[in-house]
């Protein structure tokens, strides 16, 4: 199966995110009796999985976007993986900000996409 560069770019930066969301956050839930240091080994030791997913869909992604398309699409993944995150894992309230950034972003989305 051969999958658009688009789709293969945006699994992979998916997936990148839930990496890197979990490796700048998680440690706040799950390490908080540990020391800084303990924590920021564990981020990287998670953040390792993170590149290895992030370098490869950038590279893809580089082959049908250019760089502020890229790092935009980047950004909507970021907020669609950070909102549940926060939400179910880190039981923080859903917040109609949360909304907002989203409309923020989208418009962000139509500037750097439109031709």
């Amino acid at each position: 199966m051969n999958l658009p560069i688009w789709v293969q770019t945006s699994l992979l930066l998916t997936a990148s995110n839930v990496f890197m969301t979990f490796a700048w956050y998680g440690h706040l839930k799950n390490l908080q009796h540990r020391t800084w240091l303990v924590a920021a080994v564990v981020s990287w030791g998670i953040a390792l999985f993170e590149y290895l997913l992030q370098v490869p869909a950038n590279r893809i992604g580089a082959t049908h976007f250019d760089l502020p398309q890229l790092k935009i699409l980047q950004e909507v993944i970021t907020l669609t993986v950070f909102v549940p995150f926060a939400v179910l894992y880190m039981n923080q309230p859903l917040k109609l900000d949360y909304l907002w950034a989203a409309l923020c972003i989208l418009g962000a989305v139509y500037f750097i996409f439109r031709t």
